[in-house]
């Protein structure tokens, strides 16, 4: 558990400075220790809206959600996700 702490507060650190892909490294390590954690999950997927990554956010909002039915966090960046995701289809059919 003292080694969950300290990469979730390692990846905290990252995402404190905008260093995103480092984040999303620390929390995948946590979700190795602790797959029933939400607050990695949300973490991470914030991260990945960061960096773009509008898929790999909704999964992550995803999974909490089937975990914790209730967690704001999880619905509002499932919803940038699939807000991403629907910009990108837009300009991918204008091209």
């Amino acid at each position: 558990m003292e080694k969950f702490k300290k990469l979730k507060n390692e990846g905290n650190d990252f995402v404190k400075v905008g260093q995103y892909e480092e984040a999303v490294n620390k929390y995948s390590e946590c979700m190795k220790l602790n797959t029933e954690e939400c607050t990695v999950y949300t973490n991470r997927a914030l991260c990945y809206l960061k960096l773009y990554k509008y898929e790999e956010a909704k999964q992550d909002c995803d999974h909490v959600l089937q975990i914790e039915d209730s967690n704001i966090k999880a619905f509002y960046r499932r919803a940038l996700a699939y807000k991403g995701l629907q910009v990108r289809k837009k300009n991918m059919a204008g091209i």
